[in-house]
This record gives C-alpha cells, structure tokens and sequence, in this order.
C-alpha cells in the first residue's frame, strides 16, 4: 500500500476527495429540493398534504353514509 502513496500525493488526493464528496453532497441535496415529496423548504411534504385530504374525504364519506 505505501507504494500506491509513492505514486500519488497524500493531501492532493485528500483534497481532491473532500471536493468530490461535497459536490456528491450537493446534488444529493438539489435533487431532493427539486421533488415535491422531499422539499423541505417550501412547507408541508407532499405527504402531509395527501393524508390531510384523504381524512378529510373519509369523514365525508362517514358522514353520508351515517344519514342514509
């Protein structure tokens, strides 16, 4: 293994690697923010929106069916 650090120099290669890891981090990010179920900033998730209107649609359901 010391013979791979002969070829190559230890803090470019750290360095270079701490750049990749944060560039792989950042479109990690932008992806998700781009989604509507994984966007953070813009308030409720997807989800939260879609079980707030199917409760809602199962309480109008019941309430029908109870004055039948």
């Amino acid at each position: 293994m010391w013979r791979v650090w002969k070829l190559f120099d230890p803090l470019r290669a750290m360095v270079v690697q701490g750049v990749f890891l944060f560039a792989l981090a950042a479109m990690i990010h932008f992806i998700l923010l781009s989604t509507i179920r994984f966007n953070w900033l813009d308030g409720k998730s997807q989800a939260e929106i879609m079980g707030s209107a199917d409760v809602s649609k199962t309480t109008v359901v019941a309430q029908v069916s109870e004055k039948k």
